[in-house]
Parts: C-alpha cells; sequence; structure tokens
C-alpha cells in the first residue's frame, strides 16, 4: 500500500484543497494518504478559525485516512522551520512513500535543483541575508533575495536575477521550497511531487462566480458574518456552521486580546526579552507603544508596531509565542533541529487504522494516541496550546478545555 503525505492548515478546508488532495492521490498513485495538520495557532500567527478536532473531521469527510498534529513549536514558525518539522515527522512515520504540495510553478523543474543549492546553507547565503538585513529588510525578503542571487551565481542556476527572484517571491513556491531542502536535509527518501496552484491567490479577494477561493479570504467572509457555501464542500460548511453555533469559533486574533494585554501590560522587559523571537529590542518597543493605545486591540497593537523589517506575520507569531508562553530556550534552534519527538494522531478513517498497524512496526518516533500517557517537552506546549484555544470559545466548557485528554482521536 503506497501512502502520500500532504502537509496542511486546513483554515478552513475548501474547495481548493479538495482540488490539491485529488491531484495529490492521481499524481502519486498512492492507495491511502497521511496529512500533517496544525494545531490550534498556525504558521501566519493566527488562531485557526475552528479546533484542529473540527479540522481533522473536515479531512477525514475528504477521504484522508490519517491526519497527524505538527506540534506548535513548529506550527508557529517560519517556513524553514515549519516545513521541516512537517517532513521530519512525514519521514517519522515509515509509511510515506510521496510529498505533494500546491505550488505557483507546477513543477519540480526549477524548485529542486534550487533546494539542492540552498539546502548546504553556504556562508554566502547567510552572509547575503545578514548584509540585507542591515538595510533594514525583513528576513523574508532578505531570505528571497539572497537566496536568488546565490542560486543565480551557482553551477546549478540559470535564467536570470529577477526572474529566480519573482520564483521564489510566491509564498507556495517559497513554502515548497523549504519542504524540499527538508528532504535534502534528511536525506529522505520519500519522493517530491507537486501540482499547480489553481483558482485564487493567496491575496485575491473572492471572485464571483468562481467555487474557488483562498482561505485568507474565506476567513474574512467569516469575519464579516458572510456565508462561504460556494466556496466549501458541504461537510466542511456543516461542521464550520455546528462549531459556530456552539460558539467555538471562528476565532480571530482578538479573541484573545484580554488574555495578551494582561500578559504585555504586566510584563517587564526582561521577562519579555525572554519570549521567542523577542530580538532586536522589540520588548523595548512594545512597552513603548503600550501606553500610546487609546483602546488595546491586536490589530491596532500590530499596526503599531509594523515596520519594514518586522512583518505583520512576524509579529503575529511573536505575540502567540507570548501568549502561549513560548521561551528562547524552549524553541532554540538547536531543539528544534531535533525534530519533533512524537507522532500525535489526530484522526483516522478505517484505512487509517491499518496505517497505524503498519507504523507500530516501521514508525521511528513513539506514536501517541492518549496524550495522558506520554511525556515530552513539545507535547506540553501542544496541551497548553490547546486549553489556551478553547479558553477563547465563548463558554468553554471542561470537555473543551481537557479534550485532549478526554476524548480518542476522530473517526470518521
Amino acid at each position: 500500500m503506497t501512502t502520500v503525505g500532504i502537509v496542511a492548515e486546513y483554515n478552513p478546508l475548501h474547495n481548493g484543497h479538495v482540488h490539491q488532495y485529488n491531484e495529490a492521490k492521481k499524481l502519486s498513485g498512492a492507495q491511502s494518504t497521511v496529512i500533517v495538520m496544525s494545531g490550534p495557532f498556525t504558521q501566519r500567527g493566527e488562531p485557526a478559525a475552528v479546533s484542529k478536532h473540527a479540522r481533522t473531521e473536515m479531512a477525514l469527510h475528504m477521504g484522508a485516512d490519517l491526519v497527524l498534529e505538527l506540534p506548535v513549536a513548529y506550527a508557529v514558525q517560519p517556513a524553514e522551520w515549519f516545513a521541516f518539522g512537517a517532513v521530519a515527522l512525514l519521514e517519522a512515520t515509515g509509511v510515506v512513500d510521496s510529498l505533494c504540495f500546491g505550488s505557483e510553478a507546477g513543477t519540480l523543474g526549477s524548485l529542486l535543483p534550487l533546494a539542492k543549492v540552498l539546502a548546504e546553507e553556504s556562508s554566502e547565503l547567510q552572509g547575503e541575508i545578514r548584509r540585507r538585513m542591515a538595510l533594514g529588510t525583513s528576513f523574508p525578503a532578505a531570505y528571497s533575495a539572497a537566496a536568488a542571487a546565490v542560486w543565480v551565481g551557482s553551477r546549478s542556476g540559470d535564467g536570470n536575477l529577477e526572474e529566480a527572484a519573482e520564483l521564489l517571491r510566491q509564498p507556495n513556491n517559497s513554502l515548497g521550497l523549504h519542504y524540499l531542502i527538508a528532504l535534502q536535509r534528511l536525506r529522505s527518501k520519500i519522493r517530491p511531487l507537486t501540482v499547480p496552484r489553481t483558482g485564487a491567490g493567496f491575496h485575491d479577494p473572492l471572485q464571483p462566480g468562481s467555487a474557488i477561493a483562498s482561505a485568507t479570504a474565506i476567513r474574512r467572509l467569516l469575519a464579516e458574518g458572510g456565508s462561504p457555501a460556494s466556496y466549501l464542500p458541504d461537510y466542511s460548511l456543516s461542521i464550520l456552521e455546528r462549531e459556530h453555533a456552539a460558539g467555538r469559533g471562528p476565532l480571530g486574533l482578538e479573541n484573545f486580546q484580554v488574555p495578551l494585554r494582561h500578559i504585555l501590560a504586566t510584563s517587564s522587559a526582561s521577562r519579555l526579552r525572554a519570549f521567542h523571537d523577542m530580538n532586536e529590542g522589540l520588548e523595548n518597543r512594545l512597552l513603548r507603544v503600550l501606553p500610546l493605545l487609546e483602546q488595546f486591540t491586536v490589530t491596532g497593537l500590530l499596526g503599531a508596531l509594523k515596520t519594514k523589517r518586522y512583518t505583520h506575520t512576524r509579529l503575529q507569531r511573536l505575540l502567540l509565542h507570548v501568549l502561549l508562553n513560548h521561551t528562547k530556550e524552549e524553541l532554540a534552534s538547536p531543539v528544534l533541529a531535533e525534530g519533533p519527538g512524537y507522532i500525535r494522531v489526530l484522526g483516522f478513517s478505517e484505512n487509517g487504522r491499518a496505517l497505524l498497524k503498519k507504523m507500530k512496526q516501521s514508525a521511528s518516533l513513539p506514536i501517541v494516541i492518549r496524550p495522558a500517557l506520554c511525556s515530552h517537552p513539545q507535547l506540553e506546549l501542544d496541551l497548553q496550546a490547546a486549553a489556551a484555544y478553547a479558553g477563547a470559545f465563548t463558554s468553554p466548557s471542561r470537555t473543551d478545555l481537557y479534550r485532549d485528554f478526554l476524548e480518542p482521536p476522530v473517526r470518521v
């Protein structure tokens, strides 16, 4: 039985995701699928619209066989660590033959040779990144420009600098590149595959008459009280409506403004400095900005902190690290480089049960069905994140706050 892996957030699962899933099955020829999915919080530094359990249910209804949780230590990180954690999990299962991701490029022709060059992390690349950041450029922009320059300057590069930079500026190409780099660094035998991203782009607004929209546009529509029925499969829409009726979403950063305000208002510079990614004097900037806000909102705080150097996404991730009490020590690069320490099962189908049985013989990490029976620092962060997320529900119950302990994985 061959198996294809997919890395996703399904925030929420929409028609574009269904298309990518079907294309992944077709391209790989796989009989089964393993999804590595972010938990309560996402790579852009936002809470997921609905819980990981609800999104797991969506994935299983779509046809996924096994859904695994990407630890929050990797889920709320820049593309490099997000991709590394996800690929390391797929590798650790011992059952995944291929990894399929969507990209604007639609082929591996340019991405694969570029990944081979960048996987070496040459001193030239690091020096070029530092040089550009010293000029006030954000890290993502500095990395993309430096990577393009190194690639074109290498024997493997072709085309011109602007073509290479444009390739890397496209978000799915960039993330896909980091999946390929992770495969290189892990010396993985998992075969990479890519399908062209279709329909709306990441920042595109909703298009009347189209059945495909970006998850960002759909979340914006939800926040405005609109119906996303045209862009979601029926099961996703039904689950979203159920969660909304129960007061369990959709959630946004503003739902966490009370705990965030408390932490920020009661923290000294030295305490703020201990949080992960609180670098370059950001703690002092935070303390200067806070008293100037007439009314505290997360949106207002982000607007006051935003500069050319600090992207909106980086600042959102920073606030989540504060909210979740993630320290520099816990999420240091040497710690993340060790990879995830367990395989957390969020849900499975009947076919997924057979995969799990196979994984018991092939997996290189412990498989966690009941979190209470496993002890690992990253898992503790996951459990804390799940409780913090549920705390923003309208009337969180004991089951909501401790669902990871009280309920088994989702079955469909």
